[in-house]
């Protein structure tokens, strides 16, 4: 790890990534978050991006599964991943990512926090319970050390 978690550093497993593009809910609710705001940063591995790109081959198509990954790939920081290592915890750890979003409760569990605890400062929650827990004013202002403005991008665009 480069320093500090930083709190507008985020990561999404690829079980995130691709519901996002294909089911929407809590994934897309969470990710609309970090895309409305140009202070938050998504942050992935090459290796994490590869497994979502699959995820999205296997249940849609190669061809939308390929948009998606040219998109992904632009619109991430992507940080470099030791081998053999789980691609969401190497994103966040490599790319001092305070937040890892994943639908995986093995990731989420107090084990998980317990071995975690003293190498890396990471939350790990699925999407839902981060949407209901991030305060984007308050972490802008811890963050920044200004006053919150609001979103300034359109999730879509």
């Amino acid at each position: 790890m480069t320093g500090e978690a930083d709190p507008t550093r985020v990561v999404a497993d690829a079980d995130v990534l691709a519901a996002d593009l294909l089911v929407g809910d809590a994934a897309r609710e969470a990710l609309d978050v970090v895309r409305r705001h140009s202070w938050l940063e998504l942050v992935a591995t090459e290796e994490l991006l590869a497994e979502a790109t699959a995820v999205v081959a296997e249940l849609a198509d190669a061809d939308l599964a390929d948009d998606w990954r040219a998109t992904a790939g632009a619109l991430a920081d992507v940080v470099e991943q030791p081998p053999d290592d789980h691609p969401a915890l190497a994103a966040a750890y490599r790319g001092d990512a305070a937040q890892l979003l994943s639908f995986d409760d093995r990731l989420g569990s107090a084990e998980t926090g317990a071995a975690l605890q003293g190498v890396m400062d990471v939350s790990v929650r699925p999407p839902d319970a981060f949407v209901a827990v991030f305060d984007p004013a308050a972490t802008y202002e811890h963050a920044v050390g200004e006053s919150y403005p609001g979103p300034d991008r359109d999730p879509r665009a």
